[in-house]
């Protein structure tokens, strides 16, 4: 069975579009079956995969909507090694048109059931909202990775998408769990940075992954190439955090597995 993954945050820029990109690349590059899902309007996880969103004629929207399938959506991302499903503005419009659809909040769900067995990985690239593309991003997946930056409102964010992701598994996806939190942009200089690291692991232990994202200049070069920044330097600081991270996500499931 397909590990799920959601990567959401409602707050914007923390690099949820970042880590999914070059999570899907790293587990790619270790031999994973990788597909990765953009449901974000701006389809910046398309464009960063080495996809023109601008030339897309099938994408996300049409998956959600009940027009394709998955299998007839998703492209090959050459660069990144891994399958996509790609998303551009016509996604925003989505929202409005499901209003009306029975168990809309489920139509992820429910599409990637027949693909479910040909990806060891499914990473979900959510909105920097807490809307009803998240919400399918969160119905659909099995647990919820949380890419956040160490520094004061990040904290405040945090306890408002906990609180979502208690609702939607209490009410529509018993199985939702919180996978772990990410520190992105992290500048061991910084000493707010540090004591907010403290205190993510005393409250949430071994709910924090062990691997940190440092802040790092080719992170944020890769996407204006293209390319996943494994593709684009693979010796850099950042890199090298994302093939950590893939490592340790891995090591997480065959321990589960067992």
């Amino acid at each position: 069975m397909s590990k799920i993954m959601a990567v959401a945050n409602q707050k914007g820029g923390v690099g949820k579009t970042t880590t999914t990109v070059n999570l899907a690349a790293s587990l790619a590059a270790a031999g994973q079956r990788v597909l990765l899902i953009d449901l974000d309007p701006q389809g910046n996880a398309t464009m960063g995969s080495g996809i023109d969103k601008r030339d897309l004629e099938i994408t996300v929207y049409h998956v959600l909507l009940g027009r394709k399938t998955v299998s007839e959506a998703r492209k090959k991302s050459e660069v990144g090694k891994y399958d996509l499903l790609p998303a551009n503005r016509d996604l925003a419009g989505a929202e409005i048109e499901l209003v009306d659809v029975p168990h809309r909040e489920a139509r992820l769900k429910d599409a990637l059931q027949a693909v479910g067995g040909e990806y060891d990985f499914v990473l979900i690239d959510c909105p920097p909202a807490l809307n009803l593309l998240t919400l399918n991003g969160l119905c659909a997946a099995r647990s919820v990775m949380i890419p956040m930056q160490c520094e004061y409102y990040a904290l405040e964010g945090l306890s408002d998408l906990v609180n979502t992701i208690r609702k939607v598994r209490a009410g529509l996806n018993p199985v939702l769990e919180i996978e772990g939190l990410l520190r992105t942009m992290f500048d061991p200089r910084n000493m707010l940075a540090q004591q907010v690291s403290d205190q993510l692991q005393q409250h949430f232990g071994d709910k924090v992954y062990r691997t940190v994202i440092p802040r790092n200049v080719r992170l944020a070069e890769a996407p204006s190439y293209g390319v996943p920044a494994l593709y684009h330097d693979k010796v850099s600081k950042g890199t090298q955090a994302y093939l950590a991270l893939a490592n340790e996500l891995m090591s997480i499931e065959d321990g589960l597995r067992k």
